[in-house]
């Protein structure tokens, strides 16, 4: 393996012995909605629209619904500890019938058997952004009756699994339910209407809210009661000295990661953003704080990159945006998405939760990792840019760990080359390679490198 030079290279060791390592998936990522019995959701049509690289879906994906055994194989072989994956709201509730599908049940019931039987921790997550397309032809996250919609699945997916999980997190990365999909348009549904994504800002919050009320009234089948919700934090960074390029990385910075963490821990909205996004949020709004803001047993971080921010001139919210360098292939300092690697900025937000929110709460680093340009070459893939994101990504929770922050586990996005959303299957986060031709899957350098870590 090429050798590979990166800052604080830490060991097992160094980290509490109670720390948890894991990995994670999404059910529309990985499944293959045409295995089993799986409605159609709002992605499915998105493709066929051309939101997404060559009209790709997750039809087959990584056709886990079949290969499940051999995934869960790949994790326990690499010693992880832990495993956060989705649950298909299609695969639940296929149609607008209400009736609940056994079969789709049943799947996730082998999942999380065949995870304890092989001593890895069930983290599941509700929703990972596979609405069901039924829901979305009636507004989707625009109307609130999708969020009472989301309380009848939480309840149904609990009764049957809630007795065996070791977490359970509500929404995955509402920002990008909310605002990427429905301002910026990039994903399902691909709008670019602000009193639409006004609307969803509001909405998933109130899903989430709606949710934990649920499973708190289920206390009896909730593991541990850890319940919580997962947020996705970037660095906005002013591009400039400019007070302008200034204002419009505060106002990203509110849009993207104050708005969801104010609402959650303070029952608030960052009054720089409310001042512009109120007109389109849902009548009485006010009236639904108390409830999104309840409290939660943990929360998770979902950590990838930062952005340099810069006024666009128009005088108009949301002011600006980031600015894209070109890409620079196989790039050190960036990935093949084109994203900075930025692992200060992990430390930042580990310690901002920690000092502005909620001091001693449990924080799982639930998403960190990198697409690049992996290559096979005689049946291996030194993939030695993930190794070094890892390592030095890691070792950014341990900086944090000492700055107090309490940082209780890592997952590495991501298990398996997947669906990549918008990026069909074009790009690769995963740790093992695979051949969605053939679905063969190897394990790359960064899963043999996680291995060694573990094990040390």
């Amino acid at each position: 393996m090429t050798e590979i030079k990166t800052r604080n290279i830490i060991s097992r060791s160094d980290l509490p012995a109670d720390f948890i390592f894991g990995t994670a998936t999404s059910s529309y990522q990985i499944e293959g909605t045409r295995f089993g019995t799986c409605g159609a959701s709002h992605w499915d049509s998105f493709a066929k629209a051309g939101g997404t690289a060559n009209f790709e879906d997750g039809e087959t994906a990584c056709a886990h619904y079949e290969k499940w055994e051999d995934d869960l194989n790949l994790i326990q072989d690499c010693g992880l500890q832990a495993y956060r994956f989705s649950v298909a709201w299609p695969r639940i509730f296929p149609n607008a019938a209400g009736s609940v599908n056994e079969q789709g049940l049943a799947f996730y019931d082998r999942v999380v058997d065949g995870l304890l039987a092989r001593g890895i921790e069930p983290h599941l997550t509700l929703y990972h952004w596979d609405l069901p397309q039924y829901l979305a032809d009636n507004g989707g996250w625009t109307n609130q009756d999708t969020t009472q919609h989301f309380g009848d699945y939480t309840e149904a997916v609990m009764h049957r699994l809630g007795d065996r999980l070791k977490s359970v997190a509500t929404i995955n990365e509402p920002w990008c339910v909310a605002w990427l999909s429905h301002y910026l348009g990039h994903h399902a549904p691909g709008l670019t209407d602000l009193s639409a994504a006004g609307k969803a800002m509001h909405n998933i919050l109130l899903a989430h809210g709606r949710s934990l009320d649920r499973m708190r009234s289920m206390q009896s089948v909730t593991t541990d009661s850890n319940l919580g919700i997962v947020l996705n934090m970037e660095v906005s960074t002013p591009s400039s000295d400019d007070p302008k390029d200034i204002a419009a990385a505060q106002i990203q910075d509110g849009i993207y990661n104050r708005w969801f963490a104010d609402a959650v821990f303070t029952g608030t909205y960052p009054a720089d953003v409310l001042e512009h996004l109120e007109p389109h949020l849902p009548a009485n709004w006010q009236d639904d704080m108390p409830l999104i803001s309840k409290p939660i047993d943990w929360l998770g971080l979902n950590y990838y990159t930062r952005n340099f921010i810069k006024d666009d001139g128009s005088g108009q919210f949301p002011f600006g945006g980031p600015v894209v360098p070109e890409s620079a292939e196989k790039d050190p300092t960036r990935t093949s998405m084109n994203w900075e690697v930025f692992p200060e900025g992990l430390t930042y937000f580990l310690t901002r939760i920690e000092e502005r929110y909620a001091p001693n709460i449990p924080i799982i680093v639930s998403e960190n990792g990198m697409a690049s340009f992996d290559e096979i070459t005689d049946g291996k893939i030194d993939d030695v840019q993930r190794v070094a994101y890892l390592q030095s990504h890691i070792s950014a929770v341990n900086d944090a760990i000492h700055k107090g922050a309490h940082v209780k586990g890592y997952f590495a996005w991501s298990l398996l080359d997947n669906f990549e959303w918008a990026f069909g299957y074009d790009q690769r986060f995963g740790i093992v390679h695979v051949d969605f031709e053939t679905q063969v899957r190897t394990p790359k350098a960064s899963w043999h490198w996680l291995r060694n870590f573990l094990g040390s």
